[in-house]
């Protein structure tokens, strides 16, 4: 069973091209897509490793937009419409790495084919208290024009609250923006988004729609009882933080005894040590 990685970057190109020469597996084939607010040229070089491919159709992504999901789901539009035949597709940031081996991945995956993964809290959670504002508001972060936050402010006084446009209990929460997602769940999101008009005008007035539009359409379609709710990802979010810790040496025993597959984020600028433990663990790990 073949795996496609779909990364999404904006920084740090010889980071990812650690990432992708720690994952290389005759199994695994990688998509980069590059923030188009960023030169690929910097990028181009990665074309070279076994496996890698860019998504063509580039998006700009801003922090919290609706471009940034967006982004994802084009992209896995577009490797939807690969000759390759893949099992799960597997979403990662470029700032990501694997805590097991590339057979234990690929073994996991493969024990698991029926399934899809991604973090999710229903709606009463403490996540959701701040969240719904998200989409209650008006939010023009995809916008770009003088006065837009003047205009912003003016549209949430005078305007009142907007209402999710489909009858759907939500999901979401801190850690649901990465997921790794089988077939028939990715075919399933894919074509949601290619037929539901309505939601997507909704959104590009939300904010942080990465981080619940996913889980809420998986957990309201046929597909709900094979959504396990791990996302597979060791993530540490900081209390009253929206950005998750930069994971660095210390923080190591706690991410292997995670027993997930990947942690974020990393950032070579600030602790380069963390990714040479994390290879020594996993070259000395059980091979599947």
């Amino acid at each position: 069973m073949r795996i496609a990685h779909i990364i999404i970057a904006h920084k740090n190109p010889e980071q990812l091209n650690r990432l992708l020469l720690k994952m290389q597996h005759p199994d695994f084939d990688f998509y980069i897509h590059v923030d188009k607010k960023v030169d690929i040229k910097p990028y181009e070089f990665l074309g070279a490793i076994q496996g890698v491919k860019f998504i063509q159709y580039r998006s700009i992504c801003n922090w919290g937009g609706y471009s940034t999901l967006h982004a994802m789901v084009s992209s896995l539009k577009e490797v939807l419409l690969n000759q390759t035949e893949y099992g799960f597709y597997n979403l990662l940031s470029a700032q990501d790495y694997p805590l097991k081996s590339n057979a234990e991945i690929c073994g996991f995956f493969q024990q698991n084919k029926e399934k899809s993964f991604i973090y999710y809290e229903g709606e009463g959670s403490k996540w959701w208290e701040g969240a719904v504002y998200r989409f209650q508001r008006y939010h023009l972060t995809d916008f770009n024009f003088i006065g837009k936050f003047f205009i912003e402010n003016m549209l949430n006084k005078i305007l009142p609250p907007r209402k999710f446009p489909l009858s759907m209990k939500l999901y979401g929460g801190s850690k649901s923006s990465w997921w790794s997602l089988n077939k028939e769940s990715a075919v399933y999101l894919a074509n949601y988004f290619d037929t539901e008009n309505k939601i997507k005008k909704f959104l590009k007035f939300c904010w942080g729609t990465d981080e619940f539009v996913i889980p809420t359409i998986l957990m309201n379609s046929p597909l709900k009882e094979r959504i396990v709710n791990d996302n597979l990802r060791y993530i540490d979010f900081p209390d009253g933080m929206a950005n998750p810790k930069i994971l660095r040496l210390a923080d190591l025993d706690k991410m292997l005894s995670s027993q997930m597959l990947f942690a974020r984020k990393f950032d070579i600028g600030i602790d380069i040590d963390i990714l040479a433990a994390i290879d020594e663990y996993t070259s000395n790990s059980k091979q599947v």
